[in-house]
Formats: structure tokens, C-alpha cells, sequence
């Protein structure tokens, strides 16, 4: 009994010395979260807008949630985990259902089929993503780059459909079930993948490319507000214009780095 007290005590004393930086990470962390579950929500009522809006903002959190961790050096394993399990929520599970709902429930069998395969690949790519983290440190020309597409980029390609459709409705097409299909398989393909895409986590940026870079923001969110949905499409599209121009310069990169290491 006299164990079971000391252990309350101190248990409390660590809930009490527990620092708000480290909570303050969880809390962008759970706004991705919920964002994600009311994705879903919107969903099943069939309001796409908001549905995608939803996704958008969850991916926003998702990103700012490690950069308020490592400005407040707030990290933990706790929130590494916490991280991981609302990814899965909100750019595995909303966007497979989102996909269900708009074109893939009245495909007979198979529909289901694709979305169960995101969230699947979604799952798959997080757990490594984890184990990773206890290995061995990889080689200096991974430095800018991820081992697969990042899950809210898969998301971003998983709504591309919905997307153009907003923009562009007479494109009946996107919405077909050949279209969605394909398009979720190459997704979890991408992600469980080992291909390798851009990362700005180590990139530095000169004074010069700062000016581009803030005309560039302001160029984005002028358009982002006049036209959203083409925006976040066109951006979306670059991207996926980008992986097959990645994996070329991660190639050159290793060349260069083991033609160094064989000197």
C-alpha cells in the first residue's frame, strides 16, 4: 500500500512539473486530429468543400505541430506517437473515405477495396517511418529527402480527383471509378515505397532566394484566395511533377557521395 502512494505521488509531481512546451506540440498535433475525424464527418453528410477544407487544415497543423516542437525544443516520444496516430486519422482514413463517398461506393465489390489500400499503405508507411527512427542514421544524400511520399502530400494526391472537379466540373472523368481507383493505387504504392521526394526540413535558403521565396508565399496566398481550388490543384500537380525530378538528383547525389567515399 505504502509503495502503491509513493508511486501516486510521484506520478503527480510529474503531471505537476510537466513544462507547457511540450504540451503546447500535442495541442497543434490534436487540432490535426480533429480536424481529420470532422473530415470524415463532412464526408458521410456528402458536403465535399468542407470535407477537403478539413484535410487541408489538418495538413497545416501536421506542419506546424514539428515546427513549434523544435522551436520550443518540446519533442517527445509521447508526441512522436501522438503524430503518427493522427496522420494515419487524418491522411489514411479521411481521404479514403472521402473517396468512397464521392465515387467509389456504388462500385460493386471493389470500391471499398482501394480505400481499405490507403489507409493500409498510410499504416505501413507510419511504421516504418517509426522504426526508423531507432536506426542506424541514413547516409549524408538522404539529407534532403523522404523514403516515400510523406503522408499529407499522399492525402494532397489522394483528393487531386476533387480538386479538379471543384475547379473544373464538366471533367466528369475525375470522378470515375477507373480514375479514383488508379489513382489510390499509385498513391499506397508511393507511399510504402522506397522512392525517394523533396524535403525542406535542411534546406538553407540565401538572402536572394529569401526575397523569391517571400514573393512566391505572397503569389501562393493571393491565388489560394481568389481561386482555391485551382491553387491547391496546381500546387498538387507540381508536386507529383517533382518525384520523378527528385529521384533523378538523389541519384546524382549518390553517385557523387560514393565516387567520394572510393577515393
Amino acid at each position: 500500500m505504502e509503495n502503491l502512494n509513493n508511486k501516486i505521488q510521484i506520478s503527480k509531481q510529474k503531471l505537476k512539473a510537466l513544462p507547457f512546451r511540450k504540451i503546447a506540440p500535442n495541442i497543434v498535433t490534436m487540432l490535426a486530429l480533429c480536424s481529420g475525424v470532422t473530415s470524415i464527418r463532412y464526408a458521410i453528410q456528402e458536403d465535399w468543400t468542407k470535407a477537403v477544407i478539413c484535410i487541408f487544415f489538418a495538413a497545416m497543423f501536421d506542419w506546424f505541430d514539428g515546427r513549434v516542437a523544435r522551436f520550443l525544443k518540446g519533442s517527445t516520444r509521447f508526441g512522436a506517437e501522438l503524430d503518427s496516430l493522427s496522420d494515419f486519422v487524418s491522411f489514411g482514413v479521411a481521404p479514403a473515405v472521402l473517396l468512397y463517398q464521392w465515387s467509389l461506393f456504388d462500385l460493386p465489390k471493389y470500391g471499398w477495396f482501394f480505400c481499405l489500400l490507403m489507409a493500409i499503405g498510410m499504416s505501413m508507411r507510419l511504421a516504418r517511418f517509426n522504426t526508423m527512427l531507432d536506426d542506424e542514421p541514413q547516409p549524408p544524400y538522404w539529407t534532403h529527402f523522404f523514403v516515400g511520399v510523406p503522408a499529407p502530400a499522399a492525402a494532397a494526391l489522394a483528393l487531386m480527383p476533387l480538386l479538379i472537379s471543384f475547379d473544373k466540373p464538366e471533367l466528369t472523368i475525375v470522378r470515375s471509378h477507373a480514375f479514383c481507383g488508379t489513382l489510390l493505387c499509385v498513391v499506397s504504392f508511393l507511399m510504402v515505397s522506397r522512392i525517394p521526394t523533396f524535403s525542406t526540413k535542411h534546406i538553407r535558403v540565401t538572402k536572394f532566394g529569401l526575397i523569391l521565396l517571400m514573393m512566391a508565399v505572397a503569389l501562393f496566398v493571393s491565388s489560394l484566395i481568389s481561386q482555391p481550388w485551382f491553387t491547391l490543384g496546381f500546387v498538387t500537380f507540381l508536386y507529383a511533377l517533382s518525384i520523378p525530378y527528385g529521384v533523378i538528383l538523389f541519384l546524382k547525389e549518390k553517385k557523387k557521395y560514393l565516387a567520394e567515399q572510393n577515393k
